[in-house]
């Protein structure tokens, strides 16, 4: 039953890109309903799915590579909607269907097996942990897809209205904003869990050092746009900046560097 569930919210996915993508070209609005329509089932489907892993396990199913990229699809796609409530941001739906059927995709390359957590991970601060730093970098991906998307619409020669580049670049801002609480706090319930498993707070492991990095790259675009008033293309390319750093902090440290959190790349 499980998988099935898997393989309904990863089409579900997929199908919601489809619609989209048509509803960019026909600009008809049946389009962009159905494409939220198909991304709310596949949250609704992934969430199914995240609870029976978890009644089954005995455990919150954070704990490797593929439980991984099922939570960081669902927090893509569940950001986006939670934003459309604010802000119609139509320009987006494909993009997020995309990152997240990309995400599940490539979570199907992994085994669906459920294996016993490690003893480091035995912790109830996995749960706070793991899912808040997910939530940080389901905003961050936002942020970078209306980074992409504001720098495509203000290109030089862009037909788009100034008012949809506006609405873009807020969007950057918000998301940015909404990322950087969420992951502050997966340092500090990290920071928690490390003194709680290992007798120190900071160990100066990889990804530590990584979330660091990327903590302080959107510190300073929170930085540069609030105080020193940066917008526009400036702004959008220090938050793509910063989901490059996201991007090796989750994946690239599993893969290139040993440390603590090696067992993520399992």
């Amino acid at each position: 039953m499980m998988p099935l569930f898997f393989n309904i919210g990863l089409a579900a996915y997929a199908a919601a890109l489809v619609a989209a993508i048509i509803a960019l070209v026909s600009r008809r609005r049946f389009f962009d309903g159905m494409s939220v329509a198909l991304l709310l089932a596949g949250v609704s489907l992934q969430t199914a799915y995240i609870i029976m892993r978890w009644l089954a396990a005995g455990r919150p199913p954070f704990s490797n590579m593929f439980e991984s990229l099922v939570l960081f699809a669902w927090a893509v796609a569940a950001i986006y909607l939670l934003l459309r409530i604010w802000i119609n941001v139509s320009l987006l739906a494909a993009p997020a269907a995309l990152m997240s059927a990309l995400a599940m995709a490539y979570a199907s390359t992994f085994g669906f097996e459920i294996n016993p957590l490690v003893p480091a991970l035995q912790s109830n601060w996995l749960t706070f942990h793991v899912f808040t730093c997910f939530l940080g970098y389901g905003g961050f991906a936002v942020s970078f897809l209306a980074s992409i998307s504001y720098l495509l619409a203000s290109r030089a020669g862009s037909s788009t209205p100034a008012a949809t580049q506006e609405m873009l670049e807020v969007v950057v801002a918000r998301t940015v904003s909404f990322g950087f609480i969420f992951l502050t706090l997966g340092i500090i319930t990290g920071a928690v869990w490390a003194n709680s498993a290992w007798g120190t707070y900071w160990s100066w492991d990889p990804k530590e050092v990584w979330s660091l990095i990327t903590w302080f790259v959107y510190a300073v675009f929170l930085h540069c746009r609030f105080v020193r008033g940066w917008r526009g293309r400036r702004a959008a390319w220090i938050s793509i900046a910063g989901f490059a750093s996201v991007l090796f902090t989750y994946v690239g440290v599993n893969f290139l560097l040993s440390g603590l959190h090696s067992y993520g790349a399992k």
